[in-house]
């Protein structure tokens, strides 16, 4: 007679996960990819299958959990895994102006989201040319031209690294839902908190316990102006791709 605790070994475990991540929601893949995180090699195994599974479609919030939690895992397997069917990341850094998004991808990657807005904000620079990089911030009619594909670009890295709780198109959704009313739009991603500005760097919150919309922080490229600028820009209205 089969000892019933067999039946509730590791490999029953591992299929009884891998099941409900290959068809289930991403209600449902959210919960399972932390336990497969937990059950060593076997359980990674299923999260490269899971991977290689989707990696025709656009990544997901949910593709970036998964892909997070091999980028972080020290086996050797996973990292051999990443090198040959990752090699840029589970996002594609399209630039139209020869920018390397790669810094980037690799710090959202590792969750390090205070040096990931850092990054952005350069990067935002970059696109403008030498003498943004120099001073640092942006006027709004560099941002009314900015490339739609390095801005999509930035946006899907915090998106698909983020739960999909930070990035432009999160803020943009907010600032819309609230009809552009900006007082109510500060608090609402927790920027502001009566009359207070919540203040760089230390009354930001670094991690997904954040409000949504919370980060990249835009606001330090100075001004509502700026910012207005960057949520109606036409990234957001149609696929540059096209």
């Amino acid at each position: 007679m089969t000892d019933p605790m067999i039946l509730s070994g590791p490999a029953n475990d591992i299929d009884s996960l891998r099941r409900p991540l290959m068809a289930g929601s991403e209600k449902v893949q959210q919960q399972i990819i932390p336990q497969l995180a937990e059950l060593g090699n076997e359980g990674l195994d299923v999260l490269m299958e899971f991977l290689l599974k989707r990696r025709e479609n656009p990544a997901t919030w949910v593709d970036g959990k998964a892909y997070q939690v091999l980028y972080n895992s020290d086996a050797p397997q996973a990292k051999e895994f990443l090198r040959s069917s990752f090699p840029e990341g589970i996002v594609p850094l399209k630039s139209e102006c020869g920018i390397n998004y790669n810094s980037l991808q690799q710090l959202l990657a590792a969750q390090d989201f205070q040096a990931a807005d850092r990054v952005t904000i350069e990067k935002m620079c970059e696109l403008s040319g030498t003498t943004a990089v120099q001073r640092k911030w942006l006027y709004f009619t560099e941002v009314e031209n900015t490339s739609a594909v390095d801005l999509q670009t930035i946006n899907n890295l915090w998106l698909v690294h983020s739960e999909g709780k930070f990035g432009f198109s999160v803020q943009r959704e907010i600032w819309l839902s609230l009809g552009k009313n900006w007082e109510n739009f500060w608090p609402k991603i927790g920027w502001k908190a009566g009359n207070n500005w919540t203040r760089y760097p230390n009354g930001f919150t670094w991690d997904l316990s954040a409000p949504r919309g919370h980060l990249p922080l835009s606001n330090q490229l100075r001004g509502v102006r700026v910012f207005a600028s960057l949520l109606s820009h036409p990234a957001w209205s149609k696929n540059p791709e096209k």
